[in-house]
């Protein structure tokens, strides 16, 4: 097929790109700056840019939309015109194009409500409840694409969940770089048992959504390795990989969430350079169960993951040496 992937250039997207072109497929992306896949064709626009999403639907078969602003701070107008009306726009111009399937990357936050997850399969999408503007705004993308599904147009969509591994500057550099100067807190201990994705096999179960979206269409599915492990374990072995001492200390989830929540109300007025170094959103994340059933994703999806936690940490440790 002819496949367009939007956010090409992230972590993530460019991953699912080099996946497709592995796969034989002829490759499009759309995102601002080079996506530096082999193989591919970019075409550099934003998402909100109604021009060049024309553009790279043109003639396409398939799309896949990883394209997103992902930050745990911004103005809610930031978040709604990439995730909301950038995905409402890009699903209209799918359409006049004659696109035959259409693959939603989204989130397993858009169905958390701040109370633990533990087994679950993929929950109704609900952006009123959802915690953060990410997830909100995630959620209400998520459930437009999904509404646009259709015999001529099948939809599905897919919720990697913390996607980690070689060259992540969003989760793993940060973990490092906070633990390396001692800023990375344990919440309770870091106990709560949490899902993660490594990024080949978030990789290949996009495209395997993709692949399926005819006998797929209409739902969403949670894409994890099935791992689940205690966050704290999890962080302890990034930094491993990464040379640097895992975190050593604790705090109540309590203060971390009532830290996070005053760090938002600054950041609000006096914004960073960087993420906030808490939010409440993340003062969850790091303290509440988030693990999911995978057997309907692996079963519908006709897919596995092929590389476990162990491996992926010591391909991130070779990383790391090199």
């Amino acid at each position: 097929m002819i496949v367009l992937v939007t956010g090409a250039s992230g972590f993530l997207g460019c991953a699912v790109a080099a996946e497709l072109v592995a796969g034989g497929h002829e490759v499009r992306t759309l995102q601002r700056r080079a996506s530096g896949v082999v193989g591919a064709a970019d075409v550099l626009g934003s998402i909100t840019d109604a021009d060049a999403v024309a553009r790279a639907t043109d003639g396409v078969d398939g799309v896949v939309h990883l394209a997103a602003k992902v930050s745990l701070a911004g103005a809610e107008s930031e978040f709604r015109s990439v995730n909301v009306e950038g995905t409402r726009s890009l699903l209209a111009a799918a359409e006049r194009a004659g696109v035959s399937r259409f693959v939603q990357v989204s989130s397993p936050s858009v169905a958390h409500v701040g109370s633990a997850l533990m087994g679950v399969g993929a929950e109704p999408a609900d952006p009123r409840r959802a915690r953060g503007r990410y997830a909100q705004t995630k959620a209400e993308g998520e459930l437009i694409a999904l509404a646009r599904d259709s015999s001529a147009m099948p939809v599905v969509a897919v919720r990697p969940h913390l996607v980690w591994g070689p060259g992540d500057t969003q989760l793993v550099e940060r973990i490092v770089d906070r633990a390396r100067r001692g800023r990375l807190p344990l919440l309770n201990g870091g106990t709560a048992l949490i899902d993660s994705t490594y990024v080949n096999n978030a990789a290949s179960g996009i495209a395997a959504a993709l692949d399926r979206a005819n006998e797929a269409h209409g739902r969403a599915y949670v894409l994890t390795n099935g791992e689940p492990r205690p966050v704290g374990e999890l962080l302890a072995g990034i930094c491993l990989a990464a040379g640097v001492q895992p975190p050593r200390w604790s705090i109540p989830a309590w203060l971390g969430r009532a830290a996070g929540a005053g760090i938002e109300r600054v950041w609000a007025v006096r914004p960073g350079t960087d993420e906030p170094p808490m939010t409440e959103f993340l003062a969850e994340q790091l303290s509440t169960a988030h693990w999911f059933d995978q057997r309907d994703t692996r079963r519908d999806l006709s897919w596995a993951p092929s590389v476990s936690i162990d491996e992926g940490l010591s391909r991130l440790a070779e990383h790391y040496s090199r």
